[in-house]
């Protein structure tokens, strides 16, 4: 039977949630502008006064937009072995990766990531070369091993593929108070409906909220990982060079002294990223609209928690804020079927909830791109999803179109 003759499935009744959450799911709801019919899409930037994406947040002082702006002008770089790209590198630029639609966003990278899990415990092989595994090496240490390419580790027992995430607006994830994910967290645990989301935390105990598995605390140790892992360039917080499978490069292949970055050049890209406006999403139709209240009726918002309020910044542009990010910053498990590597207390079937701020600048979705559209990564959803998930598949045929166009507009 074709899924657009299927009986009308009755949405079930939304989960009680505690006040916490409802008001967050309120405030969201605040943001949809209000509608007088079916408004071209183009005239989004006519209709709102949000930045353009790849803009500054509003609101900044002259010097944290020249500080915006000379971090912009560092994550565009393009390294040489002689400034301090590899020996092994996945890119020479951060803006070769993060370039579309706008400096900052999404690209089309597909990076190589392993780590070893054993007995419950996570080694992210960083002492033999991971858990990045660097695609690309420089002509000296070609010429001296003859490699193309880092080498697998036959160590890991999982390989992991990670598409390039977009990083407008992570200033406002980094200020969302750590009392209010741990709120999230204890919601999830007590609602009742399987939903078991918690934190990913550091070797020191401090909360994880960056990278698809939540094992970055900071935007700076997420940047100065960035330079590391993937243009092998070193900075004071990241000394030492990566290796090949633990064994020294070999002499000469790296001519520049380490640490290769300074810590101000490190700083101000961290500032550019964290300075970043969120992508505003467009403006909404009645049947976006309906898309949006079914998302919440489903229980997408169990994980994907429409808003998130940023404490007390000493930078205003950062002060109690409103992200409308579509995520606890949590970690759950999405199934077997989706498994891959560990990193920190994040098992390999566990994830950090995706933003889904800027969904509608990708063409493939999930953390390695393996669904081709917005509607195959839902069905793609288990473990703690899969209620959320089957009454997505249980809608008709009209629900299921206003719920993805809701997310193509976010």
């Amino acid at each position: 039977m074709h899924e657009h003759s299927r009986a009308r499935s009755p949405l079930p009744p939304p989960r009680v949630r505690p006040l916490v959450a409802v008001l967050l799911t309120c405030l969201a709801a605040c943001d949809a502008p209000p509608s007088t019919g079916p408004a071209p899409r183009g005239d989004a930037a006519l209709s709102s006064p949000a930045p353009e994406p790849g803009a500054p947040l509003p609101g900044l002082t002259l010097e944290q937009r020249a500080l915006f702006e000379r971090g912009r002008g560092i994550f565009q770089t393009e390294f040489t072995p002689e400034t301090g790209l590899g020996p092994l590198f996945n890119n020479n630029a951060c803006s070769q990766c993060h370039e579309d639609p706008v400096v900052g966003a999404i690209g089309e990278e597909v990076e190589t990531h392993q780590t070893a899990f054993h007995g419950g415990v996570c080694n992210d092989l960083s002492g033999i070369g991971g858990p990045v595994i660097q695609d690309s090496v420089t002509p000296a240490l070609h010429a001296a091993l003859g490699i193309d390419r880092e080498p697998l580790l036959p160590e890991a027992t999982g390989t992991a593929h990670r598409t390039t995430p977009s990083l407008l607006g992570f200033g406002l994830l980094e200020a969302v108070p750590e009392g209010e994910i741990l709120a999230l967290a204890r919601l999830n645990n007590n609602a009742g409906d399987g939903i078991s989301g918690r934190p990913n935390r550091t070797a020191d105990g401090r909360l994880g909220r960056f990278g698809r598995k939540a094992q970055f605390a900071t935007l700076g140790e997420f940047t100065a990982g960035a330079f590391l892992n993937e243009m092998g360039i070193t900075s004071p917080t990241e000394p030492k060079e990566q290796t090949i499978h633990g064994a020294p490069l070999p002499a000469g292949v790296d001519p520049t002294p380490d640490p290769e970055l300074t810590q101000d050049a490190v700083d101000a890209t961290t500032a550019f990223m964290r300075l970043l406006a969120p992508p505003a999403p467009l403006p909404r139709t009645v049947v976006e609209e309906r898309g949006r209240v079914t998302f919440v009726l489903i229980g997408c918002a169990g994980c994907h928690v429409p808003a998130l309020v940023t404490g007390f910044n000493r930078v205003p542009a950062l002060n109690l804020k409103i992200v409308r990010a579509y995520t606890d910053l949590l970690l759950h498990d999405m199934g077997p079927g989706l498994a891959d590597i560990c990193l920190g207390q994040a098992r390999p079937a566990e994830y950090r909830t995706e933003p889904l701020m800027g969904l509608r600048f990708k063409t493939v979705f999930l953390h390695d791109g393996r669904a081709p559209t917005i509607a195959v990564a839902i069905r793609l959803h288990a473990g703690e999803a899969t209620r959320a998930r089957n009454r997505f598949l249980a809608l008709s045929w009209l629900e299921r179109s206003a719920l993805v166009r809701f997310l193509q507009g976010l």
